[in-house]
């Protein structure tokens, strides 16, 4: 089967948050950006899509965060926890991919790792275009079922005018392109493996893995997990799959590794 042939990585600036979010260390608290240098430092969270190039067609992975953050995020009371405050014009996802001569029109498949408002901050780019808008049943189930405009970083005003076709167990979804289910995070947190001619197997975890030092081992949790226990288990999945197939791990939400990818527009992986 013909495998992909582009991977390319869209860097779209970042939140910032005080590290315990991302990090649970012994004796922190959560805070506020108003109290962000103390007890715990605040860190750069940066945001990522991917766009896998196929020859089944032009894949997206994640929208990450809206432009509108600071009014859209306002019900949920996150907007404090996470600003979306280090990211410019031409990093808001629009823009990137207008920098590589696309539209919404031109993606042919939207796979959101997950529902929350960073990951499908921008999906209603993509309403009214022929793209295929992918989950997997179990985050559907979630994020469409609890009562109310939003729980936790699930923000229905990001989703619920749109139509989502679903998965169920690891799938390849197209040739050489496997949507990972690797809960905990959500109930139904993907994670996707690429596999490439020329770099090998990529493995996007999103939020699975936010960070290196999150990896290890040991693996060390974060603060915003649905299912501990999954969570874990997921981990470990992914590291089986990465030793077997001698992966590149990107991380969901990696300060350092960010900026050592090879980044969009004029970067990419093949």
């Amino acid at each position: 089967m013909a495998a992909p042939t582009k991977v390319s990585i869209l860097h779209t600036g970042a939140m910032h948050a005080d590290l315990t979010w991302l990090l649970l260390a012994p004796g922190k608290t959560i805070q506020r950006r108003a109290n962000r240098d103390q007890p715990a430092p605040w860190t750069e969270v940066p945001s990522h899509c991917v766009l896998v190039d196929t020859p089944d067609g032009k894949l997206l992975w994640d929208t990450s965060c809206p432009p509108d953050w600071e009014q859209r995020w306002e019900p949920t009371g996150l907007q404090e926890f996470f600003p979306y405050d280090a990211a410019t014009e031409d990093e808001y996802l629009h823009s990137r991919l207008e920098q590589l001569d696309l539209q919404p029109g031109d993606i042919d498949y939207v796979v959101l790792s997950h529902l929350h408002f960073d990951h499908a901050g921008n999906a209603n780019l993509f309403k009214n275009s022929e793209a295929t808008l992918v989950c997997s049943d179990k985050e559907k189930e979630f994020a469409f079922g609890f009562e109310g405009a939003f729980q936790g970083a699930h923000l229905k005003a990001d989703y619920e005018d749109l139509e989502f076709e679903t998965v169920s167990g690891d799938t390849e979804f197209l040739p050489g392109v496997t949507l990972l289910q690797t809960p905990g995070h959500t109930p139904g947190c993907m994670s996707m493996q690429v596999d490439l001619p020329d770099t090998g197997t990529m493995i996007f975890t999103s939020d699975a893995v936010y960070m290196g030092d999150s990896y290890g081992p040991p693996t060390v949790p974060a603060a915003i997990v649905n299912n501990l226990e999954q969570f874990y288990d997921s981990v470990e999945k992914l590291r089986g799959v990465a030793e077997r197939t001698n992966a590149t791990m990107v991380f969901g939400h990696d300060p350092d590794q960010i900026h050592q990818l090879r980044t969009a527009p004029d970067g990419y992986y093949t």
